[in-house]
This record gives structure tokens, sequence and C-alpha cells, in this order.
């Protein structure tokens, strides 16, 4: 199966309680993924697709992303082992963003410094300062996984 889409349609009813997939694509034509843990929903990463990158996670059922940084298609996990296989994919109400719900194979980790969600740090208030936090440890040595970081 191969799938396409539709330029998204003019009427917003359509857009919002139709059931044609018809992503909005932003003018670099990429549209923003928020990726969660099926089995707990706790936030992994946010990352951006292209129309490919859409098409291949829906057709294989692993998540493929966008790398800004790389200008470049990435199968997450393909070096590191960590897939991201699909359960579940979203749209918003007017389909300009996605949510990916993932199981995550390997060590669990979806973020390259090894954790689990590229959402490790907090936001703290202490002493008249603003710092962050990190609050989880690597799951995985990046250093010995990743050449490129």
């Amino acid at each position: 199966m191969t799938s396409s889409f539709k330029a998204p349609p003019a009427d917003k009813f359509v857009l919002e309680e139709g059931a044609e997939l018809s992503p909005r694509f932003d003018a670099n034509g990429l549209i923003t993924a928020v990726v969660a843990d099926s089995r707990d929903n706790a936030v992994l990463m946010l990352a951006h697709m292209n129309a490919e990158a859409l098409r291949l996670t829906i057709d294989t059922g692993i998540a493929h992303y966008w790398s800004r940084s790389r200008n470049s298609l990435w199968k997450k996990g393909e070096t590191s082992g960590n897939l991201q296989m699909v359960d579940e994919i979203r749209v918003d109400c007017d389909q300009d963003a996605v949510l990916l719900k993932v199981r995550v194979s390997g060590a669990d980790a979806t973020c390259h410094t090894g954790r689990r969600s590229c959402f490790y740090r907090k936001v703290v208030g202490r002493d008249g300062e603003t710092r962050l936090e990190i609050d989880s440890e690597p799951l995985f040595d990046p250093a010995s996984v990743y050449t490129d970081h």
C-alpha cells in the first residue's frame, strides 16, 4: 500500500470533520509530529515530517521523520536500534500536526542523548534564578552508537 494525500479542502467543516487525510504541510513542506509512548502517554519527542516521511510511517508502521538539521529523511532508531513502532496516528483538528503513539524497541530510548524522552530537563525557579534540572539518566551510551555527535 502506498499512501497518498489530497490537498486540504477549502471547506473548514470538511477539513475538521471529514474522513479524508489532507495534511496541511507548512511553507517548507513540513508538518509537526508529537511522539508519545503508547503504554503511558509520556511525550517522547517533537519532530517534523514531510510527505514522504508521513507516507513511509503510514505504509511501514515504523516512524520516519524529516531532519531539518541534516536536510534528509530519517528512520528513527535505525542507527541506535531504538525503532519506533507506530500503534496509532492522530491528526489535530486542522490537520497541521500529527500525534504518533509508538512503542520503542531496543533500550526504549528515543533521545540521541540515550534517554527515554527528549524532554528530560525541567525548568525550575530557585533562589530567583531559572535553571534546568535533568531528571533522567541515559539508557544507552550515545558515544558508542553515534559517530557524528
